[in-house]
């Protein structure tokens, strides 16, 4: 018999612990595997965390033990889904995120292998039937008999679906084939034609030489947009493979994947590709690719951190400063922070890249923590673009044609259409509308679930929460006063689209968003045609400022780039000032000079005057003396507490006990609790929330105490807690 200590599926703090269940049958079962269990009258998936033999029989078992346990109901795999560093890796992420263990393993599998019961009815192996001639004796066949058996004495192995089925029957029937299964990948990807190696100016040298020959773990790889910085990553690869090592390169989004795939593709073989955008088969395909050491070089989004290859070399996070690499919900892990723990194991290169790096990031490089290289000039060594900047507050700037675009921006697009030459236009706002309002009272229409505001969109006719998804229809009358009239406030990228199809009636406009992202061939359609010069004005949100390389592009404006300003998160001038220098550096990337036009209301804010100069050192400076005043990161460590409940006044009362207790275990120490407060986004899923944020300079003052703060809110039914470690915001 076998004792297993079982992790259920159910990601919840009150739940992170093992339940035993025995095994009577004649497998050898193994720690991770997933086993099929009885927990609470529910058939669910467990994950073995540990197994133990014993001589004696159930019976006598339960004799001696304080509780009653009960069969699995089946053994689902064979092996461990986990090799011993990702189990140890799972471990170390648990506790430092203080998450549930389970959570865990499920952030790190593809669908079809997840610890949960929806797996099992995910995408499995899929075969194709090969034939096989193995015997090449005519005597006694049908012309057409003999043709296929010449056929297959030619070809080793032929598709049974490419064959007559009746000549494959007969032949099989008369022992001339047989049938060879192979697994079949469901992921096709594109064929590229193999390109040599760019020669390297003499910063990229340098770089190059550093992160392959010297001593350093880890490297920031600081430079200016179009330096040349994936050519460095892509020497640096071929230099790790050829030591018989792996790589794992990252990219911040989906949208990116295509074009870093590329370009690994054009100088290598055997790569497979892990991002979100993948069909559960796809991804199952190129998981179980990697983990049969098949593949040399990985090329996701995030979750590709946890990818299951071995003896990796390399490691390689592209603008490293973007918030996507940290996930926002359970486990709330960080790629970077997970590189870092995997590093321990397999001693490889980390190399962080961007152009604008996260303040924490570029700090530890001033200390000495990182090995800081620097990318001064571009590769082709054009200039960075001439940018102007645009006081819309300013009349001068705008007239009756358009509120959106001033008079210079739609000068210098009319020119561009002219030269034949492409534009970029950034909005980080999707939506036709941020918002709609009373034209009475003034109400604003809000989530109902959340309270978020709601966006109109004018594809669809729908107002959308950006947050949790809610769509409804635009209300017939205020439910408030029943007006009928409801102005439409602001604009997203919906009505920049159709201003400039208004305005420039001859440009031929594309749209890229997180709508038209959700389906990926739409994605990839449009990029693929402003690539290829079929589209003359792109605009988009976020999406098109990061990692794109469009040659003709010589002019970007961006519509609002104080917008990002407003939200209230300590990383607002940090992030603001990486999109619009990122923006900037799509244009002019060629042979052709570029410029930029920033329309914003905030003409004088340091963050727009130091992008717009593109003075990441000037911009570091005066950030770090507002984080150091507020005792943000890196000078503080932060934790993000979430409470939430169904009962606000209850959620309320819980809270202020909570401050008590938090700040009676915190006296003497040098941790600050702020809150409670009622956070950005008050309501999820009819549960009102409340927040609190920890600021630390040692963990170990805070662990403890954390860990006893979510023993207590466990035992409480009505009361849920979320713990998010180093939030990216503090809303």
């Amino acid at each position: 018999m076998q004792i297993l200590e079982v992790l259920i599926e159910y990601g919840l703090s009150s739940l992170d612990r093992t339940f035993s269940y025995f095994y009577e049958g004649e497998k050898k079962l193994l720690p991770g595997i997933r086993v099929l269990v009885n927990f609470n009258h529910k058939d669910i998936v467990g994950y073995v965390l540990n197994v133990k033999e014993y001589q004696k029989s159930i019976e006598e078992y339960q004799k001696e033990s304080i509780y009653v346990i009960k069969p699995i109901k089946e053994v689902i795999d064979e092996v461990p889904l986990l090799n011993d560093e990702l189990q140890k890796l799972a471990k170390d992420i648990s506790d430092y995120y203080f998450s549930p263990l389970i959570s865990v393993y499920q952030a790190m599998l593809p669908p079809s292998l997840k610890p949960k019961k929806s797996a099992l009815s995910k995408p499995k192996i899929s075969y194709d039937t090969y034939v096989k001639l193995i015997d090449k004796d005519e005597y006694g066949l049908t012309p057409k008999q003999v043709e296929l058996v010449r056929f297959l004495s030619q070809n080793d192995e032929v598709l049974k679906k490419d064959l007559k089925p009746n000549l494959v029957k007969a032949l099989y029937e008369k022992k001339k084939i047989e049938f060879v299964l192979k697994e079949k990948i469901r992921l096709v990807q594109q064929e590229v034609a193999k390109t040599s190696d760019n020669l390297l100016n003499d910063e990229q040298k340098k770089a190059l030489d550093s992160i392959c020959e010297e001593d350093y773990s880890t490297y920031l790889l600081e430079g200016v947009t179009g330096s040349g910085k994936t050519e460095v990553y892509l020497q640096a690869s071929r230099f790790f493979i050829e030591k018989g090592k792996t790589v794992l390169m990252l990219v911040p989004e989906i949208s990116l994947t295509k074009n870093m795939l590329r370009r690994f593709k054009q100088r290598f073989d055997h790569i497979a590709i892990l991002h979100s955008g993948l069909s559960a088969s796809e991804k199952y395909d190129e998981y179980r690719l990697i983990s049969q050491n098949k593949v040399n070089i990985v090329v996701g989004a995030r979750s590709a951190i946890f990818a299951p290859l071995d003896n990796i070399g390399l490691v390689i996070i592209d603008e490293e400063h973007v918030e996507s690499y940290k996930q926002d919900n359970s486990p709330f892990y960080h790629a970077l922070k997970v590189a870092l723990l995997r590093q321990k194991y397999h001693r490889f290169k980390l190399v962080l890249g961007s152009a604008t790096p996260s303040l924490e990031t570029k700090a530890r490089a001033l200390k000495g923590v990182y090995h800081q290289l620097y990318l001064t000039k571009r590769f082709n060594s054009s200039p960075l673009p001439q940018t102007q900047i645009i006081n819309m507050s300013n009349y001068s700037n705008i007239d009756n044609d358009s509120f959106i675009f001033s008079k210079q921006l739609r000068e210098k697009i009319r020119d561009r259409l002219i030269k034949k030459e492409q534009v970029i236009l950034l909005i980080n706002k999707r939506g036709y509308a941020p918002y709609i309002q009373c034209s009475k009272c003034n109400k604003v229409i809000k989530c109902p679930n959340c309270g978020v505001v709601l966006t109109y969109h004018q594809t669809d006719e729908m107002l959308k929460c950006h947050h949790c998804g809610f769509v409804d229809y635009v209300p017939k009358k205020c439910d408030k006063c029943g007006n009928s009239k409801f102005y439409k406030i602001g604009f997203g990228t919906e009505k920049v689209y159709e201003e400039t199809t208004k305005l420039f009636k001859e440009a031929r406009v594309g749209r890229i968003d997180s709508d038209v992202a959700s389906s990926k061939n739409k994605l990839e359609e449009i990029l693929d045609l402003f690539e290829n010069r079929e589209l003359d004005i792109l605009i988009g949100t976020q999406m098109i400022a990061k990692g794109h390389d469009f040659p003709f592009v010589t002019l970007v404006g961006i519509i609002l780039a104080d917008l990002g300003l407003n939200i209230p998160s300590f990383r607002s001038s940090e992030r603001t000032f990486s999109l619009i220098t990122q923006a900037i550096g799509r244009g002019g990337r060629k042979d052709k000079s570029g410029e930029a036009i920033i329309q914003t209301y905030s003409p004088k804010n340091y963050v727009i005057y130091d992008s717009s100069i593109q003075d990441y050192s000037r911009f570091f400076n005066e950030e770090m003396k507002v984080r150091k005043l507020n005792h943000n990161p890196p000078y503080y460590y932060l934790i993000l507490i979430t409470l939430s409940s169904k009962n606000k006044d209850y959620l309320i009362d819980s809270c202020f006990e909570i401050k008590n207790i938090l700040e009676a275990k915190f006296a003497n120490k040098m941790v600050e609790v702020i809150g409670p407060s009622e956070p950005y986004i008050s309501k999820i899923n009819g549960k009102f929330q409340r927040k609190f944020l920890i600021k630390y300079k040692d963990i170990l003052d805070v662990k403890e105490p954390l860990i006893e703060l979510m023993n207590i809110v466990n035992k409480r039914s009505s009361l849920q807690i979320k713990v998010n470690v180093d939030p990216d915001n503090d809303y």
